[in-house]
């Protein structure tokens, strides 16, 4: 019996390495690609994996003719005013549909869901005719516009505050704390791991969102990571080298978001039950 456990247990530390380093691949092709001539890039031969000679100059070339300070600054700040808008929202609505009961409520919870079945893109065209009505394109403020409220996000807190316990609150009402402060001092701090995940999802969201930013903010001067990489691509030709260098240098910031919060991440999503 001790022999057939170690056995599976082998069998599936084996099962999740080979997919580990599946999921590495585009980033090794996409670092090796970086450090390619351009016509290496473009060979269809699959035997050629590794440059013949390793063209370091590709990084300093997209660093010396893109802004990457300038971009880092409009995408982060992007991504902070999102993280804290969606935190602040999901929070507050998804207290109030897991834990409250009042009149509507199924009707309520009945619209984030339906939210987030239907595509994104479909809600492009009135939010981008409600800023130009405010007058308010190619400013940071119209590419936070979408991520004010979130409906993955609501439903997300509101199965972390259904796994808490009810005697919580009853403890606190007998204690003569009134909903507002139930919810600030009781509720919310136990959701922590939860809101950071949030974050973490928000954060990943809004760095990878391109139409959006490409559609609201033309200027140069406002562009973000992802918009900037798109303009990379030519019509008729395009250097993958230099792309994938810059892709490479974009990635970073994700990359140290991650490693700086990844347990909270794993543990806001296993304590809520929710999934991407």
């Amino acid at each position: 019996m001790e022999a057939k456990r170690k056995l599976v247990s082998v069998l599936i530390h084996v099962i999740l390495i080979v997919f580990s380093i599946t999921m590495l691949v585009p980033f090794m092709w996409m670092f090796l690609t970086a450090c390619k001539t351009v016509s290496e890039s473009t060979q269809v031969n699959p035997f050629v994996i590794f440059p013949k000679e390793w063209q370091w100059q590709n990084f300093s070339t997209v660093v010396n003719n893109m802004n990457f300070f300038l971009l880092y600054k409009n995408t982060l700040l992007m991504i902070f005013f999102r993280i804290v808008a969606a935190v602040l929202t999901a929070t507050m609505a998804g207290y109030a549909l897991g834990r409250l009961n009042f009149k509507g409520k199924g009707f309520a919870f009945g619209l984030v869901l339906f939210q987030m079945m239907v595509p994104g893109q479909i809600f492009i065209i009135p939010q981008y005719l409600m800023i130009t009505k405010m007058n308010m394109t190619n400013t940071i403020f119209a590419l936070v516009f979408p991520g004010l409220v979130t409906a993955f996000g609501t439903f997300l807190l509101r199965q972390a505050y259904m796994g808490l316990p009810k005697d919580l609150e009853e403890a606190a009402r007998l204690d003569g704390c009134n909903i507002g402060q139930t919810f600030l001092f009781i509720m919310a701090p136990l959701t922590r791991s939860s809101m950071i995940a949030l974050g973490i999802f928000t954060a990943v969201f809004g760095f990878k969102d391109l139409m959006w930013p490409m559609i609201i903010n033309t200027d140069k001067s406002m562009l973000v990571l992802s918009s900037a990489l798109a303009s990379m691509q030519g019509q008729y030709a395009s250097k993958y080298p230099e792309l994938m260098a810059a892709s490479l240098i974009a990635c970073l910031p994700m990359i140290v978001i991650y490693l700086i919060f990844q347990k909270q991440f794993i543990e806001g999503i296993a304590t809520s039950g929710g999934k991407l």
